[in-house]
């Protein structure tokens, strides 16, 4: 690295500088802004530092803050661009910046000041704020003394090492595996499927067809796929991913060991701040009271479910037996039976479908229905990236800025698997300069890419995927807070955060809405009203089994949580799960939780159940939109701004459980999501 070169990575003048940042940039920027944070952090700790808040960010927030955007713009592409180089630079910073924050998470001194300050003098969004950091202050450690606050320092810098592996090892695991089928073995995989993997092959000098176990590969494979022994080996290949059961040497993967000690590490962490488990601890910030709370809940819907799953698996297996000769199927077969079933009984395939769903048509649409719900306009904008793919935007109102976000929608190699939004900074009312500082998010997906120079296609699924991570970035842009710890998705408690992607999801089964993003890849037409009825007539198809499928991982990683002698053998305890809700049973050889990123390295320890928790949120609040549309069936727009002043805007300023009652007027009700569902 030139010694005079500026870092990109110290560039706070604007937009991160993606496309400069390098490897080596990453030691000495980090160094930097920690060198800058422990400066602040020495100063406001002094004893003559006054205890005002004002104070406290203008000296330490705003290092802290640059810090946090410099670390989030190194962890993003170490998600979306990883390489040797800047997995070696992330793991080589990671111990430092995590046993800062745990510092400073820590900080008597600091903890002393917060409580000082004066409730009185501040605003609303500031009080919840403290709130919030007092609480944190404690789960941080701060009222520990001695060799217990060592050991607590000790456990989150070793916790943070190994969700780092765990990543890594899934990563890997993942890119790692191909398998280059013949023309017999891709019978019956969508043509652009086969396409794709035929060009893969080819760029590699191979013959055939490369399958891997990315989703836009391994999904259609397992759905259309004819071949059963290719189904078979791609099913055994996935579900074993960075697991004991793995082929040859990816046995070096196995994320068992990284598990138990994580789940060790955790239980530790929980006796220490005084709690039974960890789940105890994981539930103090978040809407749920108790793990038994959840529990109770998660059996309750279980209960009400497990009759639709059982009815959906029965009807799965006589279609089986009857029109496909498979009299005893395997777990390799069941997405393949699905797809030919819901074909016949509604007279469609998600291949038919997704012709429609060209990505820049869907895009279109989901601006369209946007900014006629929320009142802005969405333009392109443009800033650094970190991939040719990657398009920026801007989301106004009356001519006034509100909000950025990146959009990364195609899957690739060195890039993580999934869909999240990330934010890249927050909107605050900026103590240095008096400044507002306006929401930037990161919307990342992975979707198959466009082949033979079409544009992207889209399952009905994956524009599902997409309004929800956009829900996670209205909630992130559109808020109205000036206080960087509470606006935006900042501060809200963790089981309501999904409330606002998963609410986006219903309007993809609105006609109103989904006609106006489709167009045929080939002719242009747009979806047809009997091919949308068909679609609708088949949009609760397996919920009761897809019900109990997410039953069962919430339920598994709360009893993980809240059993710590469980921890020794996890497998176990999965598969007792499985016998009280589950309806179809993996292979013993099946090691899910071997890439349950979620729990081991996403943040949803002891809190997979949000998911759920926060549709009970959702399906209400749309209820709400059910309840004023217009006669036509279009959305009312009053309602629309009722939502987004009630709950959008508000982001973390107040408890989660206020702003649903702000705008509905009353507590959610499980009605609406069992009625959406067809389970009611």
């Amino acid at each position: 690295m030139n010694a005079t070169a500026p870092n990109p990575l110290l560039d706070f003048s604007g937009l991160p500088l993606f496309d400069q940042i390098r490897p080596e940039h990453v030691g000495p920027a980090v160094d930097t802004l920690l060198a800058g944070a422990e400066k602040a952090l020495s100063e406001v700790t002094q004893p003559d530092f006054p205890a005002d808040w004002a104070a406290l960010a203008r000296t330490l927030d705003v290092a802290t803050e640059r810090l946090g955007r410099a670390w989030g713009a190194v962890s993003h592409l170490n998600a979306v661009a990883d390489t040797p180089e800047l997995r070696a630079a992330y793991n080589d910073a990671l111990p430092k910046v995590t046993e800062f924050y745990t510092r400073l998470g820590s900080d008597e001194r600091l903890y002393a000041k917060y409580k000082a300050i004066d409730p009185a003098s501040l605003n609303d969004e500031q009080r919840q704020a403290r709130t919030n950091a007092l609480r944190g202050f404690v789960l941080g450690g701060a009222e520990l003394q001695g060799a217990a606050k060592d050991r607590f320092a000790d456990i989150q810098a070793r916790a943070a090492e190994l969700g780092q592996k765990f990543s890594e090892n899934a990563l890997d695991a993942t890119d790692g595996y191909a398998y280059y089928a013949n023309d017999e073995e891709v019978a019956g995989i969508p043509h652009d499927v086969q396409d794709a993997a035929r060009a893969a092959a080819e760029a590699e000098g191979q013959p055939g067809y490369k399958l891997t176990l990315k989703l836009p590969s391994y999904l259609p494979a397992m759905q259309f796929g004819t071949h059963r022994p290719l189904r078979e080996r791609l099913y055994r290949a996935y579900v074993t991913r960075a697991s004991d059961f793995a082929d040859g040497d990816a046995v070096k993967y196995d994320n068992a060991p990284v598990i138990r000690e994580i789940l060790a590490l955790r239980q530790e962490e929980a006796q220490l701040l005084g709690y039974a488990n960890f789940g105890e601890v994981s539930l103090v910030p978040k809407m749920a009271e108790s793990p038994q709370q959840v529990i109770d809940f998660l059996r309750n819907l279980a209960g009400k479910a497990k009759p639709f799953a059982e009815r959906d698996l029965n009807d799965l297996r006589a279609y089986a037996a009857e029109k496909l000769q498979l009299n005893d199927p395997q777990a390799w077969d069941w997405a393949y039976i699905g797809e030919q079933l819901k074909e016949a009984r509604y007279a469609f395939s998600e291949q038919e479908v997704k012709q429609y769903f060209p990505a820049p048509k869907v895009l279109a649409g989901l601006f369209k229905i946007v900014e006629t719900l929320f009142e802005v306009a969405i333009r392109k904008d443009s800033a650094p990236v970190w991939h040719p793919s990657v398009e920026f935007y801007r989301i106004e109102r009356g001519g006034q800025l509100l909000g950025q976000f990146y959009l990364d929608p195609g899957a690739r190699a060195g890039k993580r698997g999934g869909a999240w939004m990330d934010d890249v900074r927050a909107r605050w009312l900026r103590p240095d300069t008096g400044a507002l500082q306006t929401p930037v998010a990161q919307l990342v997906c992975n979707f198959a890419e466009g082949v033979n120079g079409k544009p992207p296609l889209l399952t009905h699924d994956d524009v599902t995927t997409l309004f929800h991570e956009f829900g996670h970035g209205l909630h992130h842009m559109l808020t109205q807070v000036n206080e960087h710890d509470v606006s935006g998705i900042s501060g809200v408690e963790w089981d309501a955060v999904e409330l606002p992607s998963q609410f986006m999801e219903n309007f993809c089964w609105e006609w109103d809405v989904l006609r106006h993003m489709t167009a045929h890849v080939d002719t242009g037409e747009p979806l047809s009203r009997a091919l949308f009825d068909k679609m609708l007539a088949a949009k609760n198809y397996q919920a009761g089994m897809q019900t109990v499928r997410q039953i069962e991982f919430a339920l598994f990683d709360m009893r993980l949580h809240t059993e710590p002698a469980r921890a020794a053998d996890f497998q176990k305890l999965l598969e007792e799960v499985r016998d009280e809700v589950a309806v179809i049973h993996p292979p013993a050889f099946n090691r899910m939780a071997n890439t349950f990123s979620h729990i081991f390295a996403g943040g949803y320890a002891a809190g997979y159940y949000s998911y759920k928790w926060a549709e009970v949120l959702s399906a209400d609040a749309y209820a709400a939109f059910e309840e004023s549309a217009h006669p036509d069936g279009s959305p009312n727009v009053e309602t629309g701004r009722k939502y987004r002043q009630a709950i959008l805007e508000a982001g973390g300023s107040r408890p989660a459980m206020e702003s649903f009652k702000a705008f509905r007027g009353r507590e959610p009700s499980l009605d609406a999501l069992l009625r959406h569902q067809g389970m009611a």
